[in-house]
């Protein structure tokens, strides 16, 4: 069977109460054979009975996360948050973790994973890393603007297969004291940002800091990303629907 997969959404700034989802997401996990299931904006109570439809995960990017979450206050330059947002997914997080359920985590979505765990975020990294410029580069998506140096024996080094590689980059927060469990897999040499988290005692835990989706329909893509996280899925896929009682 096709895996079901979860995809958060990014709300949208400029239309309050409209939320909105680039189709890249979408096309890269069809492209990994996986139905894309849309998660939308709920409560946080209600994250056991979402993922009970769900065969794995994937925290989309965003907005920045309010620091409250990691106790730290409100950097002078932290941009828009979503505390609903934040609590959403936390919570999808940890009960996916709890699960093992199979979570791919992109930009805002490492960050996520990473508070999820206990750890902290940098809140601007123009002003507290220096040399970090180079991280929150828009405009076009699929520019590849830094290097990322991919650490030997992890899983992401088995799923691209590669030690270096260029990405696209649009953040300026990032993963700093790294939560319980995870362990840091890929960073850019030139500032030590971290790029690349994981959990290596789950079935399939990955986040990365650039934006993999943006290259679905490209000839070197990260489409081998989305395909491991689907394949990992693929374990739960079989298992009867839970039925809510009546």
């Amino acid at each position: 069977m096709r895996p079901l997969i979860g995809i958060t959404l990014d709300d949208e700034h400029a239309r309050p109460g409209v939320h909105v989802l680039r189709d890249d997401y979408v096309r890269s996990v069809e492209r990994a054979g996986a139905v894309p299931m849309i998660v939308a904006p709920s409560a946080a109570e209600n994250a056991a009975a979402i993922l009970d439809r769900l065969d794995g995960l994937v925290l989309s990017g965003g907005v920045d996360i309010d620091p409250a979450l990691f106790g730290q206050p409100r950097h002078a330059e932290l941009r828009r948050v979503d505390r609903d947002r934040d609590d959403l997914e936390l919570a999808l997080t940890r009960e996916a973790l709890r699960r093992d359920l199979p979570i791919l985590a992109i930009c805002r979505g490492i960050q996520v994973l990473n508070v999820a765990r206990g750890g902290t975020l940098i809140q601007h990294l123009p002003s507290e890393v220096e040399g970090a410029e180079r991280h929150d580069c828009p405009e076009p998506r699929s520019r590849r603007v830094h290097r990322v140096d991919v650490e030997p024996g992890t899983r992401l080094r088995d799923i691209l297969g590669e030690a270096v590689i260029s990405v696209n980059s649009f953040h300026h927060q990032a993963v700093d004291r790294l939560g319980e469990g995870l362990l840091a897999s890929a960073s850019c040499p030139e500032d030590g940002v971290v790029e690349g988290l994981e959990m290596p005692d789950r079935r399939f835990v990955v986040g990365v800091q650039w934006h993999p989706e943006t290259f679905w329909d490209h000839a070197d893509s990260f489409q081998p990303l989305f395909d491991a996280h689907a394949e990992a899925s693929r374990v739960g896929a079989s298992r009867p629907l839970a039925v809510s009682g009546r």
